[in-house]
């Protein structure tokens, strides 16, 4: 594709809104404390595009990031519109996701109490305590090895390979994965896993004995969650309310 057309489909009506809603996830989970410095990575694939995606670029908080910051990546990892750089470890990790866990939203994150799950014996979150984690019984996946950074295709591959069919990827010693096929649903789990997982390390904390539900209980908490998803979708249409874009 040629610069002209990349930047034609950049401006497309259907990836500008596309945009939009990427950025509008960037600074809600900036609100929300789910950011770290200038990490971490958001992005979805572009309808159509074989291995395209979009992509918050390098070098900005997610808090400041509006649409036109937003980059489009290709299968290789190439930045072929936008006016940022791209950071090599979002490319290994987002371009393998969307490719081998078929994810089209894929949105990585260290934020603090699903991290902090990922460093115990555990290594993610028991999803029969709080009702918040029973939502995701099921649709956890764990990948307790940790490699270094992932700075080559391989580690890419295997991180997208050990998310397999889940829609939640705990990464060992490192952050989490949250995947699905509309931003604002994905955003949504990814607000509710950090709530859940709050609430595991607050009652680990106090040594006082837990109370786990039922598996089959759990089990259909995530069928209810799953079965009626209006809920995230407001929840998004209020924080396009209350955090619009400042530039």
């Amino acid at each position: 594709m040629t610069s002209t057309s990349a930047q034609q489909l950049f401006d497309s009506a259907e990836v500008s809104a596309l945009r939009h809603d990427l950025a509008l996830a960037l600074r809600a989970a900036a609100h929300h404390g789910l950011g770290e410095g200038i990490c971490n990575h958001f992005s979805v694939a572009i309808p159509g595009e074989q291995g395209w995606f979009l992509l918050n670029p390098r070098g900005l908080m997610w808090s400041e990031v509006a649409a036109a910051d937003i980059v489009i990546v290709d299968a290789r990892g190439e930045r072929i519109a936008g006016r940022h750089d791209v950071e090599p470890t979002a490319m290994f990790i987002h371009a393998a996701i969307h490719r081998i866990a078929k994810k089209r939203c894929v949105l990585h994150s260290h934020m603090p109490y699903a991290t902090a799950l990922t460093l115990t014996g555990q290594c993610g979150l028991d999803t029969t305590l709080s009702q918040n984690a029973m939502r995701f019984h099921g649709r956890v996946a764990l990948d307790r090895k940790y490699n270094g950074l992932a700075l080559d295709a391989r580690e890419g591959e295997r991180i997208g390979h050990a998310m397999a069919e889940k829609n939640v990827l705990f990464l060992g010693n490192h952050g989490v994965v949250v995947g699905g096929e509309r931003i604002d649903h994905a955003y949504d789990d990814l607000y509710y896993l950090e709530r859940a997982c709050a609430a595991e390390v607050l009652a680990r904390s106090t040594g006082l004995g837990l109370s786990p539900v039922d598996a089959d209980v759990a089990a259909r908490v995530a069928r209810q969650v799953q079965q009626e998803r209006l809920q995230s979708e407001l929840f998004f249409a209020a924080l396009r309310r209350s955090l619009p874009e400042t530039r």
